[in-house]
């Protein structure tokens, strides 16, 4: 385990960065809380570049290369989950040879080069993130999908495309990183050739969540501030906004209430699997990440404030884990919109 974890953490760049990163982080985080919509709009893509700049090793580590959940079957592996789960949106939106498709926020490209096999897609990734992209680029030269795959290197409010450039856009728990969901909605549909899909995993709070519950309202905030999000919006207000900017919704449903049988999506936050790899996403092996981080960082060999930016993902896998158990919240809200011909 400490093995990989200083092999991954040895990639990030700026390394000697990160402890003043994590503070202008927090300090970008808080000041876009208190001041409202105006400086959300205005600073989000510093402060989501920030965020994914210190949490992308972390991530990788963790999780792979797809940086999502996915409701799982008894002794399935999570990379086996998560691939249906790509090829379940892939197949509801009717991607197919030949298409010219775009990810918005893709990654370091693991779900989009899974569903580029999966569909036969031509797919661009779209990412504001130059870390991440770089890493993308080299997973997919690995991949031999070059001929395949591309990159923008631009925010996905104003991608660097003509209208009507793609005949299907998605997102994989990527848009709930926007300011606003009128804003990222409005740009797939104009990104969209008239008949074209969206779809999307959208984070969502549900209608058990309660607004008046200061143990609610602190969950929300813990997820926030680890996950990097300005806000989560609850599910109407995710279709009013494809509505809003034009779709005909073909369907919306939180997949996480549907799945059957299933593990649910939370689980592998909760307990450790049979495998090293789930262990590090299980509470105990968090845990022992967390010390294991202590010690790398008293060594100098992993960077200074690597241990501030755990703790602030563990307090995001915790919230999300007991968000989960009491159904308040779903990381996979699927909608899916139409642009009218």
């Amino acid at each position: 385990m400490s093995v990989k974890l200083t092999n991954v953490l040895k990639d990030q760049e700026a390394s000697a960065g990160v402890d003043p990163a994590i503070s202008n982080y927090e300090d970008l985080f808080n000041t876009a809380k208190q001041n409202g919509s105006e400086v959300r709009q205005q600073g989000y893509e510093e402060f989501n570049n920030l965020y994914y700049d210190l949490v992308t090793d972390f991530y990788e580590y963790g999780w792979g290369t797809s940086f999502h959940f996915a409701p799982g079957v008894p002794g399935e592996r999570m990379e086996t989950s998560q691939q249906r789960h790509q090829h379940l949106l892939a197949h509801r939106i009717g991607l197919g040879a030949g298409m010219a498709v775009a990810d918005l926020g893709c990654g370091i490209a693991g779900p989009l080069l899974e569903i580029a096999r999966f569909s036969g897609a031509k797919i661009v990734g779209v990412n504001s993130n130059e870390y991440q992209l770089k890493k993308a680029r080299k997973r997919t030269e690995e991949a031999g999908l070059s001929d395949q795959v591309e990159f923008l290197h631009c925010d996905f409010l104003n991608v660097d495309a003509p209208d009507g450039s793609f005949d299907a856009v998605y997102a994989i728990e990527a848009t709930c990183c926007a300011p606003d969901k009128v804003s990222v909605y409005g740009e797939a549909f104009r990104l969209l050739k008239p008949g074209g899909h969206f779809g999307a995993y959208e984070f969502c709070l549900t209608d058990r969540f309660n607004s008046q519950d200061p143990h609610h309202l602190q969950i929300k905030a813990d997820i926030e501030l680890g996950g990097g999000l300005l806000d989560i919006d609850f599910m109407p207000t995710v279709d009013n906004a494809l509505q809003t900017v034009g779709f005909e919704i073909v369907e919306t449903r939180d997949i996480a209430t549907q799945a059957h049988p299933s593990i649910p999506w939370y689980q592998p936050l909760v307990s450790p699997g049979l495998s090293l790899a789930a262990l590090r996403k299980a509470k105990v092996g968090r845990w022992m990440t967390h010390h294991l981080l202590r010690a790398l960082e008293a060594l100098r060999l992993a960077p200074q404030g690597s241990v501030r930016v755990h703790t602030t993902l563990n307090l995001c896998a915790d919230a999300m884990a007991e968000a989960g158990q009491l159904g308040i919240f779903t990381p996979m809200y699927f909608i899916h919109g139409r642009k009218p011909d």
